[in-house]
């Protein structure tokens, strides 16, 4: 069916790994008949973790969409991933819905995934609902789960459904505090309506006038009617719920089973009924023709633009997903990509569930769908009408900050592994990789070590390349601290023309990271037109320092003497002569080897400053200072060697449960203390027997 935009709600389920997301997708999906039979996490039999890698870790690596019908709307399910690796696959989602379910365990409550969700929300002004998973599970607890949720977003967080408990405390049922009414679980999921226990009714009174108090709130004249002791009506209260939901005054909290299905007819009923449709959600930004930043607003009747925002190549195909913003789409229809100005042609389209892709005719304002084998067109695009261009912003991805070496286990693949990670980072733009000439290794950097670890599972699988991690090599300087005079004499004779170079060159410490050449050749001791050869033999030799074997910075050498053969002098040999100068006299120069230094600032909750600044001690780490960022956190900003700060990004998640997060750049080299000068040589010299 076709359903338009009014009719459509684009829903992504944010929160922590392992709190039921996916399970409350398959819930949903089966309740409403999309699918047969309730599929398991553990029977990698869902419908959302589609892809191998999912089945078996047995979580959710990718956003998956699926759409549901459900009284006369068309929910579109955004089941996105819980742990951090995978944080790029959840702001996809959160860029596209117009709404999000934030899912919170009833056994934990608030959780460090739920509180990034919630910030991720906040920064789109997404409006949200929140649901407490597991309420029959055992060692459960809905109020004390309740109750974190409140004390962190504060009284905005309004109980519209309420579990019912036995003597036992076992969770038999829950009540719809918005209708008054009580229901349990029955056949197949199905809720069965049964009398409000005679025990809970004063629950129910006093949670609905709670419910009250939020919605008054909503507006003046409900705030007026509430003050002079009048019920709302109905349509009263909705009006007033969709309106906190939509300003984000208001955010409701359902609760639910999705093994039983208890709770999941009444979150989909608050879908449909009080959440916003594309035409009521958040605008993203675009730039206009004249290079303007404006609010995009969703219109049925204009021109067709679509967001794509997320790519899936694999084994069905190459699939290119985007959300409608405005007017519709059609396959074979010619439309311009913002991002490099051609004007492509649609191929077919497709309304996915999980990896079953359905193909469709047309895609309205406001839906969610795929378009197949759009070659040319990448993640974050924008499709538009060449009557009027259009380009969103861009989808905000994190800067990677977890660097590792990658190399294939069998030598000789290294373009098996590099073509593989180029169509890999077509899926997942949270992640780069290049070849580093210096240190003559492949790094891969992205958010983790979870990501890594997919990615050669990815290679293995979809490749058929075995590859290893190691941890990069860092890229030291080396310079001298003295004055030296040094010859260099290349003499070889051995019948016919002989090569005969010789050279007397001063090197000390320069100004400019280059090598400064200079010469003050008198009386033609060494002939004009061998200097350049002397200078090019040195600028060979300096890329290769006699400590390590690393680049030479701040020299300077000055050609001051020499002698020359009238026959047996060359280029060559002058080039030759300079270079064995300086391998003679650099190791007399006083060598020292220097480290690469990186500005680091890391966003904290002030509760773990003290663990974090310990740790930057130890990492040999200088602290510039402390800023509150305005959001309750502190940005400590610091100069920290980058040989320290391989396993960063791991360590840091650690200490902070998550919470941290931090960005990290070069800015220069400086003297390495003698203990990091002793390592970094041992490693060179273990990394030259290992080529040898």
């Amino acid at each position: 069916m076709s359903y338009s935009a009014q009719n459509i709600r684009n829903v992504c389920l944010l929160g922590h790994g392992g709190n039921g997301k996916t399970s409350l997708a398959e819930s949903m999906l089966y309740l409403t008949g999309g699918t047969e039979r309730l599929g398991k996490t553990p029977d990698g039999n869902t419908t959302c973790d589609y892809d191998p890698e999912e089945t078996r870790r047995q979580i959710s690596i990718s956003t998956a969409v699926a759409p549901i019908e459900y009284n006369g709307c068309k929910i579109n399910i955004l089941d996105t991933p819980g742990y951090f690796d995978f944080v790029g696959e959840v702001i996809e989602a959160v860029q596209v819905a117009d709404s999000a379910v934030i899912v919170c365990s009833a056994k934990a409550g608030m959780s460090v995934g739920a509180e990034k969700a919630w910030k991720l929300c906040e920064q789109r002004k997404l409006p949200r609902v929140l649901y407490i998973s597991k309420t029959d599970e055992e060692n459960s607890d809905f109020n004390a789960a309740f109750e974190t949720l409140r004390a962190r977003f504060g009284k905005n967080v309004a109980p519209v459904v309420a579990p019912i408990w036995d003597a036992d405390k076992k969770v038999i049922g829950i009540i719809d505090v918005l209708h008054k009414r009580a229901f349990e679980v029955g056949p197949k999921g199905q809720r069965v309506e049964i009398d409000v226990p005679a025990d809970k009714q004063s629950v129910v009174d006093e949670l609905y006038d709670a419910l009250k108090e939020s919605v008054a709130e909503t507006s003046e004249e409900l705030m007026e009617k509430f003050f002079e002791g009048d019920d709302f009506t109905y349509a009263e209260m909705i009006q007033g719920l969709r309106a906190g939901i939509k300003d984000l005054s208001l955010f409701p909290v359902v609760c639910g089973s999705a093994i039983s299905g208890l709770g999941t007819r009444m979150l989909l009923d608050l879908i449909v009924e009080l959440l916003p449709s594309p035409l009521e959600g958040c605008p993203l930004m675009g730039e206009n023709a004249e290079g303007d930043m404006d609010e995009f607003v969703a219109a049925p009747g204009a021109l067709p633009t679509a967001l794509v925002f997320k790519t899936v190549a694999d084994q069905y195909g190459k699939y290119s997903y985007v959300k409608v913003l405005s007017g519709s789409i059609k396959p074979d229809m010619q439309m311009v990509d913002s991002r490099t100005g051609s004007t492509e042609k649609l191929g077919r389209l497709y309304v996915m569930k999980g990896k079953k892709a359905d193909e469709v005719k047309e895609l309205q304002c406001g839906d969610i769908g795929a378009i197949g084998k759009m070659d040319k067109v990448k993640t974050g695009d924008t499709l538009s009408d060449p009557r009027k261009v259009v380009k969103l912003e861009p989808i905000p991805f994190p800067e990677p900050c977890y660097s590792v070496a990658i190399s294939p286990k069998t030598k000789g693949q290294e373009d098996k592994v590099a073509g593989g990670l180029t169509r890999l980072n077509d899926e997942d733009l949270t992640f780069s990789w290049l070849n580093n000439a210096e240190t003559r290794q492949m790094v891969v950097s992205g958010t983790g070590d979870m990501q890594m670890d997919v990615l050669l599972s990815r290679l293995k699988s979809r490749f058929g390349v075995d590859a290893e991690l190691s941890e990069p090599r860092v890229a030291y300087r080396e310079k001298i601290r003295k004055k030296v005079e040094v010859q260099g004499r290349h003499k070889k004779q051995s019948g016919g023309h002989g090569q005969f170079g010789d050279v007397k060159i001063r090197f000390e410490p320069g100004e400019s990271e280059e090598l400064e050449f200079c010469e003050e050749v008198f009386g033609g001791s060494v002939p004009k037109n061998y200097f350049p050869a002397v200078e090019k033999g040195l600028r060979e030799a300096v890329l290769h320092g006699v400590l390590a074997g690393y680049p030479v910075v701040n020299l300077k050498a000055t050609l001051f003497d020499g002698s020359y053969h009238p026959v047996d002098s060359s280029e060559m040999a002058f080039k030759t002569a300079a270079q064995l100068a300086y391998k003679a006299g650099l190791p007399d120069a006083s060598p020292t080897l220097l480290e690469p230094i990186g500005e680091l600032k890391v966003t904290i909750p002030d509760s773990y400053m003290g663990d974090v600044i310990g740790d930057l001690n130890k990492r040999r780490g200088r602290v510039m200072g402390m800023n509150p960022d305005g959001d309750g956190n502190q940005v400590v900003e610091a100069e920290v060697p980058m040989a320290e700060m391989g396993r960063y990004a791991i360590d840091l998640r650690s200490m902070t449960q998550g919470r941290g997060s931090f960005t990290f750049h070069f800015v220069r080299y400086e003297d390495a203390p003698p203990a990091a000068q002793e390592k970094a040589i041992e490693a060179a010299k273990a990394i030259q027997d290992d080529d040898n």
